[in-house]
């Protein structure tokens, strides 16, 4: 094609990012190589699917997907930390959080045993907010080493198995969720009977007090606030054990910092691909500054497995497609501007025109 004499640089490599919607709604024709020896990615990535206009704004034309580490069981949790620079996530299984630092891309053991987490955060002092699936708690682990369990229990029931945590900027109160996925089995926790309604808590950073905000989600999994913090976002994994579950996404208003309006559907995470529509479950989620929701996805297969980008207004525009399922993500680097991805067994990154929004 012949393009205008005055379209520089970027405007080349947003186009050229632009230009692969058209394959978005068909799955992978062949499965992509991600291993150490796999030939070099041809730009732009094929892989990163522009589905709205909206989010050619976001896809970098020279940008790869990188499997940044691999070799784990059930890679989750991933949270950036930005005084260290480093990565860290959870093996759930294997009952350990891993870290790689950012100089380098060297990968380590940061914490063995690590009470089987699952969502790992940090608040606004760089402590790390862990949810322990094998100890049914919220944990903060302090500057000397040692830890404080944050909560345990509710109305004097222990916790089912904590999953996925963000903190409030502005109060500093912490917000988890509790769907119990821990406690199903021995593989990633300790199997034992869900004590309470699956729930989101929050626990009050003045008093140390543990509130239950909201008791109508199914099995609430992944959360995140909208940058203006007016919204929380809920992401429902109920139709795991719910046949009656939707696979979706919520949006709830935020009253007074503390509390929660009604539920109302953000966004359905049914697609058309192949010619069919399919479902499967978003798990952790993350926002942008602008408002866009990240959201893991899987369960499905090729052509939908990875990360789905939806609008403010709850529309799908874009997609990062991975050879895993999807289990969370976060925004980090120095800008904010890397996606890190955890996936089944491997970890993935990728650069955005986007920044996450607070500390997530």
């Amino acid at each position: 094609m012949t393009l205008p004499l005055n379209m520089d640089r970027r405007a080349l490599m947003s186009l050229a990012a632009g230009s692969v919607g058209a394959l978005a709604l068909r799955a992978q024709t062949a499965p992509r190589d991600f291993g150490p020896n796999a030939s070099p990615v041809r730009y732009p990535d094929p892989d990163i699917l522009t589905l709205d206009p909206r989010f050619k704004k976001y896809a970098i034309g020279n940008a790869p997907i990188q499997r940044v580490a691999t070799g784990f069981l059930w890679a989750e949790g991933p949270a950036w930390n930005g005084v260290g620079r480093y990565l860290m996530w959870s093996d759930i299984p294997n009952d350990r959080q891993m870290r790689l630092l950012d100089e380098d891309g060297h990968v380590s053991v940061l914490r063995k045993p690590a009470g089987f987490s699952n969502g790992n955060t940090f608040d606004g002092q760089g402590r790390q907010i862990s949810c322990e699936h094998g100890n049914r708690r919220v944990v903060r682990y302090e500057y000397d080493g040692t830890f404080t369990v944050l909560a345990k229990e509710f109305n004097g029931k222990r916790f089912n198995a904590p999953n996925d945590a963000v903190v409030h900027p502005v109060t500093g109160d912490i917000w988890f969720t509790d769907p119990g996925y821990g406690s199903l089995g021995d593989y990633e926790g300790q199997k034992g009977p869900l004590e309470l309604k699956e729930a989101v808590y929050r626990i009050d950073s003045k008093t140390g007090t543990v509130h239950m905000v909201t008791d109508e989600v199914f099995k609430p999994n992944g959360l995140c606030f909208s940058p203006d913090l007016k919204t929380l976002y809920v992401a429902d994994t109920g139709s795991s054990h719910y046949p009656k579950a939707p696979k979706n996404i919520l949006k709830y208003q935020v009253n007074s910092e503390t509390t929660l309006g009604k539920a109302s559907e953000f966004t359905s995470m049914a697609m058309e691909l192949d010619g069919k529509k399919v479902a499967g479950m978003a798990d952790g989620i993350r926002c942008d500054t602008d408002g866009n929701v990240w959201a893991s996805a899987g369960w499905v297969g090729a052509g939908y497995d990875g990360v789905h980008v939806f609008a403010p207004d709850g529309v799908r525009i874009g997609q990062i497609r991975l050879p895993e399922i999807c289990s969370n993500v976060c925004f980090g680097g120095p800008r904010r501007n890397k996606l890190y991805m955890t996936a089944s067994q491997s970890v993935y990154a990728v650069y955005v025109e986007a920044r996450g929004a607070h500390y997530t």
